[in-house]
Order: structure tokens, then sequence, then C-alpha cells
């Protein structure tokens, strides 16, 4: 008897896990929160220097606001005052004829900036005055949060495959809320950077861990439904986050509204269940037996359970040496499970640089930026639906594909749309959003499907590694357009054009049996032809 014969007879889709699926949700929602805050408390509102150092107290004092500016600060070519400029004094004869600057001394702003607090009250830019010199620090928050979320993924995917997932989730949870609460107190950028630095750290185990829980107690059936539904969390909060960032718009309040939900998740941690699959492939029989009983009571098959032994457990999944502790190592150790973590690696690095290369520019399609951050969210829903139908009709690899190259397409044709453009600019990106999330979708619930129960967090966690350095590097190719403005989307454009090829020399796992150990994939797996084999043992 397989694990998923167990399943199908204590209902691999009930009551119980919809349950879990809704207690994680609640931890999940600040994962877009999180990922995709630094665009409103690191948004760069508009400014200049601050002139009252050229003050005489006679002439200079006596003009309006726009002629203080006219004549203490050179015009751009857009007749907006120049953001990190100033004259080094007062030029009145500008009043007269304002053409005039030829040959104006100009010099660094002398005592910092004005700016405009219109959309935001306060932002860690406007707090620690991140600008002109200090732009690219200000890029580098940003990265600095994922290479935190980096490091985590690595940590929690073995933490997870080591000690288990439900232990190590709520771990996740108390370094976040810890972390992200502190980031909102801190007094100056180096703390808040570090804060940030462990809040990313914290954050990646939620993103994996709750995924891999999920799917492992679901059957082959539902495998596709519930990876969908565990996704919409992250679209429909997209969409709620600029409505909280609209009303919350001082930086501090906004970062700790953001955390608040993990103290409600840490109260429903406790009715969460440990992996079965992952309990029996460690060898604890009576935990995992606890756990199948509690899933067929509130799924109504408890008849089932009271007839079947813990001791029979041991024979569901047959690892060779229970008491072995995976590692990373095991990843490279043979040639399927080699190429396996190549390939992975490759387009998971690929799936989050493109998908945050546009989620992460969202100020660079000259649309409000809450409209279009509420643009982005809204636009992933139908990708989820699209998806939903496409998985189980043309499989997981023609779908990783296919959405990747069309991502890559979307941000190509974008080059060649003007700038003034800004609603045809915005509706390109949110179609390349779209499939841009359609690609996320799918990896997340593929890569689930692809690595063994032993090794599926480790694989998840590697995969997810991948995936943060993709992202860390994404602020630093926006960076580019310093050099040529069309060059990070020519770069994006390559990138996921690449993923897209790398994904299609990954196996199909549409309808295929979740592997257990490594030797399942060494060998080749079985396809299960229909839901009434799996119900009926061997």
């Amino acid at each position: 008897m397989k694990f998923e014969n167990i399943l199908a007879e204590v209902n691999g889709f009930g009551k119980f896990q919809l349950r879990t699926m809704l207690l994680m949700v609640i931890a999940r929602v600040t994962l877009p929160f999180h990922f995709l805050l630094n665009n409103f408390i690191a948004v760069i509102p508009s400014h200049h220097c601050d002139v009252s150092s050229l003050d005489d107290g006679v002439v200079f004092r006596n003009l309006s606001l726009a002629e203080r500016l006219l004549v203490s600060i050179p015009s751009q070519e857009d007749g907006t005052p120049n953001s990190c400029q100033m004259f080094a004094e007062p030029q009145y004869h500008l009043l007269v004829n304002s053409s005039n600057i030829t040959d104006l001394l100009t010099v660094p702003c002398q005592n910092g900036w004005v700016y405009d607090n219109t959309d935001f009250k306060s932002t860690v830019v406007t707090e620690w005055n991140l600008v002109c010199d200090k732009r690219r620090v200000n890029r580098a928050t940003a990265t600095i949060f994922f290479i935190g979320v980096m490091v985590g993924a690595a940590v929690f995917g073995y933490l997870s495959d080591r000690f288990g997932r439900k232990r190590t989730l709520l771990a996740s949870y108390m370094i976040t809320t810890f972390f992200g609460f502190a980031s909102a107190f801190s007094y100056n950028f180096a703390m808040f950077a570090v804060m940030r630095f462990f809040t990313g750290f914290g954050i990646s185990g939620i993103s994996i861990i709750t995924v891999v829980l999920c799917i492992e107690w679901v059957d082959i059936k539902h495998r596709t439904a519930v990876g969908i539904l565990m996704s919409l969390d992250w679209s429909i909060s997209t969409a709620v986050l600029p409505v909280v960032a609209y009303f919350v718009n001082d930086w501090r309040y906004l970062t700790a509204t953001a955390t608040s939900p993990l103290f409600l998740a840490m109260t429903c941690w406790w009715w969460l269940p440990e992996s079965a699959r992952w309990l029996i492939s460690n060898g604890e029989l009576k935990s995992a037996h606890f756990y199948l009983n509690k899933c067929a009571e509130l799924n109504g098959r408890k008849q089932f359970m009271a007839d079947l032994k813990p001791e029979s457990l041991s024979t569901v999944i047959l690892v060779d040496n229970e008491k072995r502790k995976y590692s990373y190592l095991d990843l490279v150790k043979t040639p399927r499970m080699r190429k396996l973590a190549l390939l992975t690696g490759i387009v998971w690095f690929v799936v989050a640089c493109t998908y945050y290369g546009i989620s992460l520019n969202v100020t660079g399609f000259g649309v409000n930026i809450y409209l279009t951050q509420f643009i982005y969210g809204v636009i992933e829903i139908p990708a989820k639906a699209f998806i939903y139908f496409s998985l189980d009709k043309i499989g997981r690899r023609l779908n990783q594909t296919g959405t990747l190259i069309l991502t890559g397409l979307c941000i190509f044709c974008n080059m060649f749309i003007p700038q003034d453009k800004g609603p045809f600019r915005t509706a390109v990106g949110a179609l390349g959003k779209m499939f841009a999330e359609a690609a996320f979708t799918t990896v997340f619930l593929y890569t689930t499907e692809l690595y063994p129960t032993v090794m599926r967090q480790n694989g998840l966690g590697y995969s997810s590694f991948m995936a943060r350095v993709g992202v860390s590097v994404s602020p630093l190719i926006i960076l580019l357009e310093d050099v040529w403005g069309h060059l990070p989307s020519a770069i994006f454009s390559l990138v996921a054009l690449a993923g897209g090829l790398a994904a299609s020399f990954l196996p199909e796992t549409n309808n295929v049996r979740l592997p257990e150990t490594i030797e399942d994939i060494e060998q080749t797996r079985r396809r299960s032809i229909s839901t009434s084999e799996e119900k009926s043992p061997p």
C-alpha cells in the first residue's frame, strides 16, 4: 500500500485539507506585503535642495516660494527644479531673464532636501536622505532583504527536512515577527538594513514550508487545484497592499502593519498538522498515525484508521535507512538529481528575476504607483485561472516553458513603447506580470512534485535560494538604465528566454505520484493511470 492509497481512504481533499490551507493563508498574507514593501517604504518622492541657507535676511525672504526656487536651483529640461544641485548664491537676475543660466556656479545640496509629502508622509528615503549620491543605497534595501530571503531558503529548507515542517514553520513565524517590528523601530539606516535582512531570512521559511506542507497532504487529483488556491492569497494580497499603503503612508506604521498578521498565525499554528509523509519517512509512525487519524476524523473516514495500526505504516514509504539524514549534498550525488538541481535552479533564478524585474519597477510606467501596484495584483487572478485549466491539459513542462517565453516577449515589446505612452506601457507591463505570475505559480507546484519526500524541502530550499539570487540581482539590473535606458529590459528578456529553454528539459509530473526517495528519481517512476487505481491497494 502506497501513501496515496491511504490518503485516498481518508479523503485527500476534504475539510482537513481546507482547514490546513486556511490556517496557513493567515501567515502567507505577509509574503507579498513584505516582498513588495520596498515599492512603498523606499519610494523616492519629488525633492529639491533645501535653500534656506541662501536666505540673506533681506531680499530672499520677501520672495514667493516659486521665486526662491528660481533664483536658488537650476531648472531641468522639463522645467522642474534640479533634485541634487543648487546655485552657490542667489541668482536674482533670473527673476528678469530666467533663460540666462550659462556659466552659473552650482554645488551639491548643502542643507539637505525638501520632499513632496503629497502621497507619502514618510519613507526611508525622506528619513535618511537616500537620494542623489545615496540613491544606489536606497536601491540596495530591496537587495539586502532578498539576500536574507536567499539565505533563509537554504537554512529553512534543510531544517524542515531535518526537524519537520511544523516546528520549523513556527521558528520562521517568530523570527519574521520579531525582526519585522524591529525594522519599523530602526533608528538609523544600518540598523534598518540588518533588520530587513533577518526579516527576509525568517519569511523565507513561511514561503517554502507552507506550500510543501499543503501539497504533502493532498492527493494526486487535487494537487493542481491546491497549488493554484495556495497562490491566490499572494495575488489578492498584492492587490490589497496598495490600498493599505494608501491609508498607512508612514513607512514605520506600514512595516508594522505588514507584519501584524503573524500574531494570529502563531495562535493558529497549534492546529496545524505535521506532514504525515515526513513523519513516516523519518520512522515516526505513531505521530503519523495520529495526524492521519485526525485527517480521517475531520473528513468523516474514521473507520479506516481504526483498522490501520501504526506499525503497518512502515511499509507505506520504503526508506533504505530511516536514520539517514539528508542534506544539500544529496542534490548532486546521483546523475538525475544533479540534472534536476541544475535545471530547477536555473528556472527558479529566471522566474524570480523577471517577476521582480517587473514588480519592483512600478514607477517606471508613468502611472500612479498605487494604481499600478493594484493592477499588477488584479492581473494575476486571470493568470491563475488560465494556469488552473492549462496545467492538467498541457502539463507542467509546457506551461513553465511557455509562460517564461511570453514574459520575455512582453518585456521586449515594452522597449519600443514611448515613455509618454504611460497607459500602454502599463498595459503591456501588466500582461508581462500576468505571465510572470503564471510562471511563478507553476514553478512552486512543479518543483514540489519533482523532488522526493526525503529531499523535498531541501530541493525547494535550494530552488528558492536560487530564486532569491535572481531577486537580489533584479534591482541592480534596473540600475543599468543609467547606462542605456533599454538595457534592463533587454537583459530581462534574454534571461526569460533562457529560462524557458531550461524548463523544456525538465521531466513532466502531471498525474504522477509524488516521489518518496532518491531511488524513485533515479529510476523511471510509474505514472498513475486513474484515481480508482490509487484507491485500491496493489
